[in-house]
């Protein structure tokens, strides 16, 4: 399976079948010009999207004809099977902004997790219905999201083997929120790949917990 980020918390998946996921593409110049992202000409086989806000909602600025999932439940779209589980954009049960959607996508022998704009911490129950993921995508910049000892529990929570950093301070992005520096401080395995995009290989995943850096495609 190939994964690439294209920016914020998108991503695109293409399993070895040539299935291909688009996870939360933004709309590019949302907020004011805040999201300098540019503009998303990817085309997929199916879209998730976490929570109905420009920045992970740009389902009508797609083209093609994607299936779009945008909920709790069980799916399947080619090669994946995906399933939604129901969880929050902040600590305090959505009453500052609502519902958010946590994604696992499994193909190829791999269990991704893609966790939205998830504001909290995982309940006992829900890391145990979720299970241990190979790859998590977190956010990790704080003020809307998890800040980064949130997503370093999350982390723990689901046993990633591999870790992968989103929603954080770029170049891009005019957002008041933390950078991904704080996240990484201190960890003993991260990899700065110096690209979007990466191979992912089920066999050939870290025994220990790892955090891969990427670089955003837009």
């Amino acid at each position: 399976m190939k994964l690439k980020w294209l920016g914020h918390s998108s991503f695109l998946l293409t399993a070895t079948d040539g299935t291909r996921l688009l996870a939360d593409p933004y709309v590019a110049g949302s907020y004011d010009g805040a999201l300098r992202y540019a503009r998303i000409t990817e085309t997929a086989d199916g879209v998730t999207i976490s929570h109905d806000h420009p920045d992970h909602a740009g389902f009508a600025d797609l083209t093609g004809n994607p299936r779009r999932v945008n909920g709790t439940g069980e799916f399947g779209i080619g090669a994946f099977r995906i399933r939604g589980y129901h969880t929050w954009h902040d600590n305090e049960n959505g009453a500052r902004r609502g519902a958010n959607v946590v994604y696992v996508f499994e193909a190829d022998g791999l269990r991704l997790c893609h966790c939205g704009d998830l504001g909290h911490v995982l309940s006992a129950d829900l890391a145990a219905a979720i299970g241990p993921i190979d790859v998590l995508l977190v956010p990790v910049g704080g003020l809307y999201t998890l800040d980064a000892r949130g997503a370093h529990e999350v982390v723990r929570q689901l046993k990633a083997r591999v870790t992968i950093p989103m929603h954080f301070k770029t170049s891009q992005l005019g957002f008041a929120i933390a950078p991904v520096d704080e996240f990484l401080a201190d960890q003993p395995r991260v990899t700065r790949l110096g690209m979007p995009e990466v191979e992912l290989d089920a066999e050939l995943l870290p025994e220990e917990p790892e955090i891969w850096l990427l670089d955003h495609a837009l």
